[in-house]
C-alpha cells in the first residue's frame, strides 16, 4: 500500500512524499537570497537515482510514442478512408497534413504554459484532451469531422513533443542528456514507421476505424503510466518549497521566496516572448540553416510513408500489410542510430574521466561530428534506396537495408543539430528550437500532398536522386559550422559566445528556459 500511495500521491514517482519532507534549518538560500537546491538536495531532479530518472524519462517518451505513432497511422489505411468517405487518396492525405500542422501549436501554446504552471499539469490536461478527441476520429460521422479531430489531436499531443525535451534537461546533466535525447529522437522515427505497418495489416481484414481504435488503446494505457510523471521543472519545485518553508514559519525565514515569485513575469509577457522571439531567431544564420536542413530531413521522413507503398505495393504487387513491413527496416536503423549516439557519449565520458578533455573546454561545434557523418550517409543511402527500388529485379532486402541506413543517418543529423542548437543559443535555446520545430512540422505536413505526384512524374530513381542531390548539398552545412561556427556565433546577437570562455559557465549553461529566463529546462518537439 505504501508503494501505491507514493505512486498516486501529489509527489508522483519522486523518491519522497511531499507531506513527509522536513526542510533543513536554516533553509538553503542562494547568493541572491532566494530558496534554492542545496548540495545533494533530494528535491533536485538531478539528484534522483538513475533508476527513477530513467523511469520518468521512459514515461515521458511513451507519450511521444503516442504522438509520432498517431501522426502516420492513417497512411496505412488511405484506401479504406477514401472508400468510406468517397474522397481521393490525395484528399485522404489531409489526415496526416492537418495532424502535423497541429504540431506547430506545441512550442507556441503549451511550452509557455509549462513554464508558467509546470510540466506535469500540462502533460495531464493535453494528453487527456488528445485521448478524448481520438474518439471523434474513430467515430467520425463525416470526413470533415475526421479532419477536425485529426487537427485537434495533433495540437494537443504536440505538448508532450514540445515538453519532453524539457523533462530530459530537468533530470539529466548535459552529457547524460545526449543519450536521453537519442531515445527521444529514436521515437520520433520509430513511432511514424510503426503506424503504417499496424494500420496496413488492419486494412486487410478490418477498416480504417481500427487504426484509430489502436490509438485509443495505446493512449488509454499510456495515460496510467503518465500519472507517474512528477513535476521536474525546477522553478515550480522551488516555488512549492518556498511555500512549504513559509508555512512552517521557521524563525527568520517567514517571508522567504523562490526566484520565480520575485520576477515580474506575466502569462501575457511569456506569450509575447514565445510568439515573437522564435521568428527573430529563425533568421539568425545558424538557426536558419539548421531549420532548412532539419525541415528537409523531416519532410523526407513523411514522404517515406507514401514512397514505401509505391515501391513495395504498386511496383511489386504486395498487399497493404506485407507492403508496409519494409518500414521496419527504418525502425532498426533508428535503433542503430541511438546506439551510435550512446557509444559516442560513453567515449566522451571516458575521456573526461581520464582527464583527456574537460567539459568546460567543450564548444557547441563538438556536437557536430554526428551530423557530419549522418549527412554523408544520408546522401549515399538515398541514392542507394532510389535506384535499388527503381527495378523490381533487385531483391527487396536491398532497398530495405538502404532505408535502415537512411533512418540511422537522419537520426544522427536530428540529434546532432538539436544538441548543437541548445549549446549555441543557451538561454535562448527554447526559442531557437521552437522556430525549428514549427519550420520542420510545416514542411512535413506538406509531404503527403505532393509525394505521389512527384514520384509518378520522375520515377523512384529520378525522384530519389533529386532528394539525394539536395542532401549532398545540405551535407556541407555541418562541416561549415564545424570550421566557422565560432566566428558566426560571435556575430550573432542571440548566441552568447563570449561566456563560453568562462569556466563557471559550464554550470550556468545547463540552465535553460521556455520564456528565455534561466531555468533548468529546454523545450522542443519532434
Amino acid at each position: 500500500m505504501t508503494v501505491i500511495s507514493r505512486i498516486f500521491s501529489r509527489a508522483v514517482n519522486k523518491p519522497y512524499r511531499t507531506s513527509d519532507l522536513k526542510d533543513e534549518t536554516p533553509p538553503f538560500l542562494n547568493e541572491d537570497g532566494y530558496v534554492d537546491f542545496g548540495p545533494g538536495d533530494i528535491e533536485n531532479p538531478r539528484n534522483w537515482s538513475m533508476r527513477r530518472r530513467t523511469g520518468v524519462t521512459m514515461a515521458a517518451v511513451l507519450l511521444v510514442v503516442n504522438a509520432t505513432f498517431a501522426s502516420s497511422s492513417p497512411s496505412g489505411c488511405f484506401p479504406s478512408i477514401s472508400k468510406h468517405f468517397g474522397v481521393s487518396n490525395l484528399v485522404a492525405g489531409l489526415t496526416i497534413t492537418l495532424f502535423l500542422l497541429g504540431y506547430c501549436a506545441g512550442p507556441l501554446i503549451f511550452a509557455p504554459l509549462s513554464e508558467f504552471y509546470g510540466r506535469r499539469v500540462i502533460f495531464y490536461i493535453t494528453f487527456s484532451l488528445y485521448f478524448a478527441f481520438n474518439f471523434l476520429c474513430a467515430f467520425a460521422p463525416n470526413f470533415g469531422s475526421l479532419l477536425v479531430g485529426r487537427f485537434l489531436t495533433g495540437t494537443f499531443v504536440s505538448a508532450p513533443l514540445s515538453n519532453c525535451p524539457g523533462v530530459l534537461a530537468d533530470v539529466w546533466n548535459p552529457l547524460e542528456r545526449a543519450n536521453a535525447m537519442a531515445g527521444f529522437s529514436a521515437m520520433v522515427w520509430i513511432g511514424p514507421a510503426l503506424g503504417p505497418v499496424v494500420a496496413g495489416f488492419l486494412e486487410l481484414k478490418k477498416d480504417w476505424q481500427w487504426s484509430f481504435y489502436v490509438l485509443l488503446w495505446l493512449a488509454g494505457a499510456s495515460a496510467f503510466i503518465m500519472l507517474t510523471i512528477p513535476e521536474t521543472y525546477a522553478p515550480i519545485i522551488l516555488y512549492n518549497k518556498a511555500q512549504r518553508i513559509r508555512k512552517a514559519k521557521i524563525p527568520g525565514y517567514e517571508n522567504v521566496k523562490a526566484a520565480i515569485e520575485e520576477s515580474d513575469r506575466t502569462l501575457a509577457g511569456v506569450y509575447k516572448v514565445a510568439l515573437t522571439r522564435p521568428w527573430n531567431i529563425l533568421f539568425d544564420p545558424i538557426s536558419l540553416l539548421c531549420a532548412i536542413y532539419l525541415a528537409f530531413v523531416y519532410t523526407l521522413l513523411y514522404m517515406l510513408f507514401t514512397l514505401y507503398p509505391i515501391v513495395f505495393q504498386e511496383k511489386r504487387g504486395w498487399n497493404s500489410g506485407v507492403g508496409e513491413l519494409p518500414l521496419l527496416g527504418t525502425v532498426v536503423g533508428a535503433l542503430l542510430g541511438g546506439v551510435i549516439v550512446a557509444v559516442d557519449t560513453r567515449i566522451r565520458q571516458r575521456k573526461i574521466d581520464r582527464g583527456e578533455i574537460r567539459m568546460e573546454d567543450a564548444t557547441p561545434e563538438d556536437r557536430l561530428p554526428l551530423a557530419m557523418g549522418g549527412g554523408i550517409v544520408f546522401a549515399v543511402a538515398m541514392f542507394w534506396f532510389a535506384w535499388s527500388a527503381e527495378f523490381n529485379t533487385v531483391h527487396w532486402i536491398v532497398p530495405t537495408l538502404a532505408g535502415a541506413f537512411l533512418s540511422s543517418a537522419m537520426l544522427l543529423i536530428f540529434v546532432g543539430y538539436l544538441n548543437y542548437l541548445v549549446d549555441v543559443y543557451l538561454m535562448y535555446a527554447a526559442s531557437a528550437i521552437a522556430a525549428n520545430t514549427i519550420a520542420r512540422s510545416a514542411c512535413g505536413a506538406a509531404a503527403p500532398l505532393f509525394t505521389s505526384q512527384m514520384f509518378a512524374a520522375m520515377g523512384v530513381g529520378g525522384g530519389g536522386s533529386l532528394i539525394a542531390g539536395l542532401a549532398t548539398l545540405l551535407a556541407i552545412i555541418p562541416f561549415l559550422f564545424y570550421k566557422y561556427g565560432k566566428q558566426i556565433r560571435m556575430r550573432s546577437k542571440f548566441a552568447p559566445t563570449k561566456k563560453e570562455e568562462q569556466p563557471a559557465q559550464e554550470n550556468k549553461d545547463e540552465e535553460r528556459c521556455i520564456g528565455d529566463e534561466p531555468v533548468s529546462s529546454v523545450s522542443d518537439t519532434q
